[in-house]
């Protein structure tokens, strides 16, 4: 079975990139079969790409990814001896995002684009079981959503596949526009416009504005779905030709604009932990849903899904089983049973709004409710207040237990001290570790959630190792 990537021979990569080609002439009209910055990832005919990182210089592995089968490799050096061809490049970063976009034009797959202040993961999670009811779908795995990330996925499109549903983040001016170049997106899918990235986009506007370059690349017959509970989302009227999608959640955070929403949800029955029951009201029916992951939060995300299922061409009754069968992923609400000790494992990022979504998740629970908190990062000059904010906040949804972490969590246990909150504040996360894991019994649930930087999921993996042993 032919599994290389068609059209990319290493002649139109040395081509696509502005690269030069050093190597066997022979082996110019070879095609790779995989492009990867990771050297442990290396498998027969791949094409390496070496990163130059803070601590670690990729082009130090090329010896070992041509002892590993590698095709060839880029460098930004000339190199001696090397074991296979090479493709010398200025900068291999923009490289990767050169090479990835030429791949882009190869390819008649239509790839859908996400992006947003909160909810981007779960969103194209939703998405993905939405359109694997009809589809061979790809989707961004992890955190690959930025300038290397992005490109990485693209590069994953294999000719199985036939829709391709990829995260894009960003946290300063033109770096959408550089990562809509490379994906060319068929479907622009926008969340909502919250505080995330302060401290570059400024405001809750400049925050629309960067966001807003996911358009620049929209393909001339594409599409664009938005967030109609959106105060800033609600004000784009056409782009390009190109009129917007709305869909809209009746929970009482915003009035219904006066607006042609494709989709729009109402009753939602809270399952709590279980889950929720909503009507999804499509143009020619009203249909019961059920989403099996917990958190009112999810409804816009099945609302996102149906509107990028009908633009798909998926029944209504296709669109509805894919949000039925829809699932968590560690770090993003994930349920997990230790025993009598139920933990949620939400602590992939965070920001304020996914914060607050989460306590309201964690309020669903019977028994004791302990929510582990700790820094939000990129919150702007405000950082102190929204922290003391969702403290407050997580006093008034009835968290019995709140144990903080972080330099800037201080003030998170200070806005939760004004309720009846029970609050621990600890500038060592290992301590508050070992404290939470003693202080734990049968019938809790602990919420655990932080932005990445504070890297929580070490507190879930040793709850998991205390509590399962």
């Amino acid at each position: 079975m032919n599994n290389t990537l068609e059209q990319m021979t290493l002649e139109n990569i040395a081509k696509s990139c502005g690269g030069t080609y050093v190597g066997d002439d022979a082996l110019r009209g070879s095609e790779i079969t995989g492009a990867v910055i990771d050297s442990r990832q290396v498998e027969p005919g791949y094409l390496y790409i070496p990163i130059r990182g803070e601590r670690v210089d990729g082009h130090r592995f090329i010896p070992d990814v041509f002892a590993k089968g590698a095709l060839a490799v880029l460098s930004e050096e000339p190199l001696d001896n090397p074991a296979g061809p090479y493709i010398q490049v200025a900068s291999s970063e923009q490289a990767l995002k050169d090479i990835a976009e030429f791949y882009r034009s190869t390819l008649s797959i239509k790839i859908i684009g996400i992006t947003g202040s909160v909810g981007k993961t779960s969103t194209k999670e939703m998405i993905s079981a939405v359109l694997s009811r009809k589809y061979n779908v790809l989707k961004t795995e992890g955190n690959f959503n930025n300038e290397i990330g992005l490109p990485l996925t693209i590069l994953r499109i294999r000719r199985e596949h036939e829709v391709a549903v990829v995260e894009m983040g960003i946290s300063e001016f033109g770096e959408m526009h550089r990562i809509a170049k490379v994906a060319k997106p068929d479907v622009c899918v926008m969340t909502n416009i919250g505080q995330c990235h302060l401290e570059n986009l400024i405001d809750r506007d400049g925050v629309l504005r960067a966001k807003s370059e996911i358009f620049d690349f929209l393909k001339p017959d594409g599409h664009i779905v938005l967030n109609g509970n959106d105060d800033k989302l609600i004000t784009v009227q056409e782009v390009k030709g190109v009129k917007p999608v709305f869909y809209y959640v009746e929970d009482g955070t915003a009035k219904k604009a006066d607006l042609p929403y494709e989709i729009t949800a109402d009753a939602i029955e809270n399952k709590g932990l279980r889950g929720l029951n909503a009507n999804l009201h499509f143009p020619e029916e009203i249909c019961q849903i059920h989403e099996p992951i917990p958190g009112v939060h999810n409804v816009y995300n099945a609302c996102a899904a149906a509107c990028v299922g009908r633009i798909m061409g998926l029944t209504n009754e296709e669109i509805c089983e894919g949000i039925a069968h829809a699932k968590t992923i560690a770090g993003r609400t994930n349920l997990i049973t230790l025993g009598d000790v139920l933990v949620i494992d939400d602590c992939y990022n965070a920001n304020p709004v996914s914060m607050k979504a989460s306590l309201d998740v964690l309020a669903q629970a019977d028994g004791r409710k302990i929510a582990v908190l700790g820094d939000m990062g990129e919150l702007g000059e405000n950082e102190r207040e929204m922290h003391y904010d969702v403290g407050r906040y997580a006093a008034n949804t009835g968290v019995d237990i709140l144990f903080c972490c972080g330099t800037i969590s201080e003030e998170l246990a200070k806005g939760a001290q004004r309720g009846h909150t029970k609050v621990m504040y600890f500038a060592d996360r290992e301590k508050l570790t070992q404290t939470l894991i003693n202080f734990v019994k049968a019938g809790d649930t602990v919420l655990v959630k932080a932005s990445h930087f504070m890297e929580f999921p070490k507190i879930v993996k040793a709850m998991e190792e205390a509590f399962e042993a």
